[in-house]
C-alpha cells in the first residue's frame, strides 16, 4: 500500500466567497485565473518559492462564473457563467467584454489558440465558436444533450454531455465529431482532460472512476478505467482531472477531499495525500509542472440541502516534487 501524507500547503489569500468552479494558469507567468459561484473571476499573482499569492484583478458576472481559460500569450482571460454569456478581460487595459452568449449556462469554455477562436460549451445542447471581434457565433455545433465537460489539446477536443455521451472533435474540421462515443464509465461524466500529447483524453465520473481512453481504435486495448477516491462502501466523485505539461502524468481530485498522482502508462498511483477536510472542486498544473493548485469548495455533489453550515472556500498552491509526478516502470508482476 502506497503511503499518504497529509499536504503542506500554501493557502492563497483573499479567496471567493462561495464555491469555486474552475482553476486556470496562464500559459506564459504564475498568474492565476478563478471561477467562482459569487459571480467573479479573480487573477492573482503567484510565488511559491516566496509563499505567497496576491489578487491582481477582479472582474465580474451577472449570476455564477462556471468556467474559465487563458490566451496562450497570456493576455487574456475568457470565462463562462450561469448568466448565459461569455466575457473577456484584458489584462493590459483591466477591462471585461462580453463575447458570447447562449441560451442556456456556459458550463466550459476554451480557446482555440491555432484558429484564434473561443469555443463554449453549454447545457442548452451547443457548442459555439467565436471570433472575439464579432457579436455573433462563427459556427455553432449541436451537442446530443448538455455540456458537462470540455478540454481541448490542439486538433483534439473532447466533449462529455449529459447520458455519457462523448463528441470527439477534430479541431481542423469543427463542425462534424470525429467520433461519437459513449463514456466507458457507468455513471455521469464530471470532468474531462485530453493527454498532452493529444492522443487520448481521462475521464472521471461521480462514482469514483477514471477511463483513460485512446482515440484510434489502434490503440483501444490500452484504454482501461480504475476506481479511486473510494472509501469502504464510501464513493466518490471525482471532480477535476489535470496533466503535468512535462511529464504526462496526472492528478485526480474527488469530494473525499483528497487529491493523487497517477502514471497511465505504468497503471500505477505515484503518490497520495490525505483529506483536506472538504471536497476538492478543482485543480490545475502551472505551466512547468512546479504548482499544482487545488480547490477545496463544497462541491455540489450532494445538493443544496446538504450545503454545510461551516462551508469554507480555499485555494492551495502545492510546490510539486519531482519524484511525486515522474513517470515510473511498470511494477513486475509477482505470478
Amino acid at each position: 500500500m502506497l503511503s499518504t501524507e497529509t499536504p503542506k500547503d500554501y493557502e492563497v489569500p483573499q479567496p471567493p466567497s462561495d464555491g469555486i468552479s474552475c482553476l486556470a494558469f496562464s500559459p506564459v507567468a504564475d498568474y492565476l485565473a478563478v471561477s467562482s459561484w459569487d459571480n467573479n473571476v479573480r487573477i492573482y499573482e503567484v510565488n511559491v518559492a516566496a509563499g505567497n499569492a496576491t489578487g491582481k484583478a477582479i472582474y465580474s458576472h451577472e449570476k455564477p462564473a462556471l468556467c474559465c481559460a487563458w490566451s496562450k500569450d497570456g493576455s487574456k482571460v475568457v470565462s463562462g457563467g450561469a448568466d448565459n454569456a461569455g466575457r473577456c478581460f484584458d489584462t493590459t487595459t483591466q477591462q471585461s467584454t462580453q463575447i458570447a452568449i447562449h441560451d442556456q449556462p456556459i458550463r466550459c469554455i476554451k480557446y482555440v489558440d491555432q484558429a484564434n477562436l473561443v469555443a463554449t460549451g453549454s447545457w442548452d445542447k451547443t457548442i459555439k465558436y467565436w471570433d472575439m471581434r464579432s457579436p455573433s457565433p462563427v459556427l455553432t455545433v449541436a451537442l446530443p444533450e448538455r455540456c458537462y465537460a470540455m478540454d481541448v489539446i490542439y486538433p483534439l477536443m473532447v466533449v462529455g454531455t449529459a447520458d455519457r455521451h462523448v463528441q470527439i472533435y477534430n479541431l481542423g474540421h469543427p463542425s462534424t465529431p470525429y467520433k461519437t462515443n459513449q463514456s466507458p464509465l457507468k455513471f455521469q461524466t464530471r470532468c474531462i482532460s485530453c493527454f498532452p500529447s493529444g492522443n487520448g483524453y481521462a475521464i472521471g465520473s461521480i462514482e469514483g472512476r477514471v477511463g483513460i481512453q485512446y482515440i484510434e481504435e489502434k490503440d483501444n486495448n490500452t484504454s482501461f478505467s480504475f476506481k479511486c477516491h473510494r472509501d469502504g462502501n464510501n464513493v466518490y466523485s471525482v471532480n477535476a482531472i489535470s496533466f503535468h505539461p512535462i511529464y504526462g502524468t496526472f492528478s485526480t481530485a474527488g469530494s473525499d477531499g483528497t487529491y493523487n498522482f497517477w502514471d497511465k502508462d505504468s497503471k500505477q498511483r505515484l503518490k497520495g495525500f490525505n483529506s483536506v477536510g472538504a471536497p476538492i472542486s478543482a485543480t490545475t498544473f502551472n505551466r512547468n509542472g512546479t504548482i499544482f493548485t487545488y480547490a477545496a469548495s463544497y462541491d455540489w455533489s450532494k445538493g443544496y440541502l446538504q450545503y454545510p453550515s461551516t462551508n469554507k472556500n480555499a485555494i492551495f498552491l502545492h510546490a510539486v516534487k519531482d519524484d511525486d509526478v515522474k513517470p515510473k516502470p511498470a511494477k513486475k508482476s509477482t505470478r
